[in-house]
């Protein structure tokens, strides 16, 4: 009966476990350990353990992998693996598969700590990794040889919200057995279907859109069975980046409305993108649902939406957008995304202060951008209260 399910549905009822008290909310197991009926029992499951037994927190727990199979049946994956964060999700999944000599090749616009891991942590391990502009698939065919053993990038890109042609970097890393590893945080599990169109593993931060409300951390690696559970679960269980138990229940609870929040994050975004377009103060505005950005048919392809985050520069530069931002009433100075309230982020300063300003300015990165997540606030407010900013600046 569930795999009939549609989405909604799946994201209520899917995975749920019930104990003997018939709960109807998800019970939370807040428990390091777990008590077996013999010593034979506990060395049977030491062995091998089934598919509803568990050992230790680290290794699993039943609130946890509720979520897990959530996640999973949403993201049409055989199975999942939560982590602390999500961060933990995409060092994992990269250096699980990954050993010295091997090679990645990976999009060059990413989140300041995914090129941290990429840059520093897998060369210092030595692995070989080569950057391409991602957009463009005649540098994926150039960079991706024989010995490439992964890919890696955002499928919306992180903060100027590029996107990257999933099917077409999939099949070209297919072509020689490279292994697709995509965060598809921007673009959420909603808007996404990464797996239908290529990609092998998929990894969130569950921090943002999945909580949805600023209350977690967390993040997840949804993959085949034998990738989550005999090779990220292995890396994952040992080096200690397990889910707790009680950010697993909030994610369960969050998961029950990820599907109202994005559409209608999406449905303000749009109206935002098109108040904001033709602002004199506005010089560049960057969002893919507008048939004016560049990558339109691509989004409406690969997402049939352009997703719940905006993009635009202010005019005159940093000044100019630390006005608009200090002038703001409704949207908050923060620098997580994908919450129930509208985020402002200056990513130059933030998320990405840490790129060199060459490296900034080959991501167009510039000093007047301004990162928006669309939150749930009444779409007429936020427009009125970005106006008042713009106003400022």
């Amino acid at each position: 009966m569930a795999d009939s399910w549609k989405t909604r549905t799946k994201l209520v009822h899917e995975g749920s476990r019930r104990s003997q008290y018939g709960e109807m909310a998800e019970a939370i197991f807040l428990t390091q350990g777990f008590a077996y009926d013999s010593a034979e029992q506990a060395e049977a499951r030491f062995i091998q353990s089934g598919p509803d037994e568990f050992i230790y927190a680290r290794y699993g727990n039943p609130t946890t992998r509720m979520f897990e199979e959530r996640i999973a049946a949403l993201e049409g994956t055989e199975d999942a693996f939560a982590t602390a964060s999500g961060m933990a999700a995409v060092n994992g999944a990269l250096s699980s598969m990954l050993r010295a000599g091997d090679h990645v090749v990976s999009a060059r616009a990413l989140f300041g700590s995914c090129l941290y891991i990429l840059e520093e942590v897998l060369t210092r391990y030595g692995v070989r990794v080569t950057f391409v502009d991602g957009a463009d698939l005649d540098q994926w065919r150039a960079a991706v040889t024989p010995g490439t053993k992964a890919v890696f990038f955002e499928s919306m890109s992180n903060p100027t919200l590029e996107l990257v042609d999933i099917e077409g970097v999939s099949r070209i890393a297919h072509a020689v057995g490279a292994l697709v590893i995509v965060d598809n945080v921007f673009a959420t599990p909603i808007f996404s279907r990464a797996v239908d169109q290529g990609a092998d593993v998929v990894v969130y931060s569950t921090t943002k859109h999945i909580d949805g409300q600023g209350r977690a951390l967390g993040g997840v690696i949804c993959g085949t069975r034998d990738f989550v559970r005999k090779v990220a679960e292995p890396y994952l269980k040992h080096t200690g980046a397990a889910m707790s138990p009680f950010t697993s229940w909030i994610m369960l609870n969050g998961m029950a409305t990820l599907d109202l929040r994005c559409r209608a994050m999406a449905d303000s975004a749009l109206a935002i993108a098109r108040a904001l377009e033709t602002h004199p103060k506005v010089p560049r505005l960057i969002y893919p649902g507008l048939p004016s950005h560049p990558q339109h048919d691509l989004a409406m392809r690969q997402m049939g939406s352009g997703g719940t985050m905006v993009a635009f520069d202010v005019a005159g530069g940093k000044e100019a957008a630390f006005r608009f931002m200090n002038a703001l009433e409704i949207a908050k100075i923060s620098n997580n995304l994908g919450d129930a309230k509208t985020i402002a982020t200056h990513p130059a300063t933030t998320t990405h202060q840490r790129l060199p300003q060459d490296q900034k300015d080959a991501l167009g990165i510039t000093p007047g951008l301004i990162r928006l997540s669309v939150g749930l606030e009444d779409v007429g407010d936020l427009i009125a209260d970005l106006m008042r900013g713009l106003d400022a600046a």
